[in-house]
């Protein structure tokens, strides 16, 4: 299981990195609750680093369709 500091750090490492390549996206948008609860499941299926989260977590925000959030 992942400690809450790895998750709080890879989360706000993947949010920063998705906003920055889509400026349009506000801070608020409801694909951060969903990047948090993904990256949340990752860590508890096994243990990972702030880094390998954060790759998780940006991946699974390019592969939500834009039309849905």
């Amino acid at each position: 299981m992942v400690n809450d500091a790895v998750l709080k750090n890879a989360t706000e490492t993947a949010w920063t990195v998705y906003r920055a390549r889509h400026p349009d996206v506000g801070p608020q948008d409801s694909r951060r609750c969903l990047l948090e609860r993904h990256l949340q499941m990752r860590g508890e299926e096994r243990e990972s680093d702030t880094e390998e989260l954060a790759g998780f977590g940006i991946a699974y925000l390019d592969r939500l369709p834009q039309d849905e959030c």
